[in-house]
């Protein structure tokens, strides 16, 4: 419930508006450097990881993994997969939004952004807390890819390959 609240105070309340993008291209450009933020949260996660491999007390580099290690490492591993899905649906939703609505794109780049690092916090503090991380993460994922859907097969099916 808290997505949709945050996406619409930010869309109404920041004073932005994305720029004029007439073509497919453009907005697949403007798609990609907006995703260029999202990978932070990562690279930030795989900086850590490295970083506290480095300072673990493991004799064995290729043994068994402590668990400070085991949950930077997993961390990234999931936000990699979530950014690639993540990607390939903002790609998409780029092509379908009218002019008006392309200020959603680095919204929900910001709110993918912001939702890994709590779910990197929380995850960190305890396992049964990165629930709502996570789903802020995967349901405005879900919702993108409903939204694509529909898009591709009802809205303009004609258009499905084109």
């Amino acid at each position: 419930l808290l997505c949709p609240c945050f996406i619409y105070g930010a869309y109404v309340f920041l004073p932005f508006d994305a720029p004029l993008l007439p073509t497919v291209s453009a907005r697949l450009v403007y798609t990609l450097r907006c995703a260029a933020f999202a990978t932070f949260p990562i690279v930030l996660g795989m900086i850590v990881s490295g970083i506290s491999r480095l300072c673990s007390s493991a004799l064995e580099p290729f043994g068994e993994l402590q668990q400070e290690v085991e949950i930077h490492r997993t961390y990234v591993s999931q936000s990699v997969h979530l950014f690639i899905l993540y990607f390939f649906n903002m790609a998409v939703l780029a092509t379908y939004l009218p002019q008006e609505v392309l200020k959603l794109i680095p919204l929900l780049t910001g709110l993918f952004a912001i939702s890994r690092l709590i779910y990197w916090l929380s995850y960190a503090i305890g396992r049964s807390f990165r629930a709502f991380g996570f789903s802020m993460t995967f349901l405005p994922l879900l919702a993108m890819l409903l939204w694509n859907l529909y898009s591709m097969f009802v809205v303009e099916p004609e258009n499905l390959l084109a």
